[in-house]
């Protein structure tokens, strides 16, 4: 058995017939740490319990454009990639990401990488970013709404806007007062029962919504994938932060495994950024300008 895998055995709670029973399990547990530690291969004296044999992704399910069990997110892309660089196996550990993603995946020692992850992200260690992105306005083409570059067009009166409610641009709403028209959308679900973006983009398809704002990589993706495509306009002259940097989160104690994954996005950012822009992400420079795509 591999030493993470009896690491992760013996660290599982079990019923305790004793206290001695206790206290052993807790000395073997001990023992195989150390073990692990030495002869882990190239982790030094770190408590890296990376798999050196499969490249172990945790992922949600069924949450598009990102990644589903079907593999036809670009993460899930993102991971075949890396994975070929490495000589590895994809294999994934599929969650909801709700409360509870990180200590039931990455934290569980089930998987090895998260494939986005906003920088600064305090549930986990972050890589350098390997793309940066933004809300975005999404609309019906030819609906009175066209050359709208900004939150704050008067245009946007008396349109009921969808908003995915606790998210940034939902702040903006309420401070120029569109929020008392506006339809509100669910942060938090359970993607393999529902999705906020997909509800909301069938109610703009039906008319039930004049407009809508998702985030940058939600946003395009549904706009291809809607007939007729929708017209996306990345917000990028808000009073407020609207764009964000995103990179892989790893465990805290996995800084070899952060160097190489560090490695890998620098060796293959113009892959990466081929990837994202055929799922429809908007992409923005070191400047928070739109890159050309």
């Amino acid at each position: 058995m591999p030493v993470w895998d009896e690491v992760r055995k013996a660290l599982t709670p079990k019923p305790a017939k004793s206290l001695r029973a206790l206290h052993l399990a807790l000395v073997v547990a001990s023992l195989l740490m150390h073990h692990a530690m030495a002869q882990a291969p190239g982790l030094g004296e770190s408590v890296e319990l990376v798999d050196p044999k499969a490249f172990r992704v945790c992922a949600d399910p069924r949450n598009l454009p990102f990644s589903d069990e079907q593999g036809e997110g670009f993460e899930n892309k993102l991971a075949e990639l890396f994975a070929s660089k490495l000589n590895e196996p994809t294999s994934y550990t599929y969650y909801p990401q709700v409360i509870g993603f990180v200590r039931n995946t990455l934290n569980a020692l089930r998987c090895d990488v998260i494939i986005g992850t906003a920088v600064g992200d305090t549930m986990v260690q972050t890589t350098n970013p390997y793309y940066r992105t933004t809300y975005a306005l999404v609309f019906k083409p030819d609906s009175g709404l066209d050359g709208i570059e900004s939150l704050e067009d008067p245009r946007l009166k008396d349109k009921r806007i969808g908003i995915v409610a606790g998210t940034p641009p939902a702040t903006v709403l309420t401070r120029i007062g569109l929020m008392a028209q506006a339809k509100p959308y669910p942060l938090t679900v359970d993607t393999r029962a529902t999705s906020s973006p997909q509800i909301m983009i069938d109610d703009l398809i039906a008319g039930r919504i004049d407009a809508g704002v998702l985030w940058g990589p939600m946003a395009g993706y549904y706009a291809l994938h809607a007939t007729p495509h929708l017209t996306v306009v990345p917000l990028l002259k808000e009073d407020g932060q609207m764009d964000f940097r995103i990179a892989m989160g790893v465990r805290r104690t996995d800084q070899d495994w952060k160097r190489k994954l560090n490695r890998l996005i620098a060796a293959n950012q113009s892959e990466i950024d081929r990837i994202l822009v055929e799922y429809g992400v908007p992409l923005l420079d070191e400047q928070g300008k739109l890159k050309a795509q």
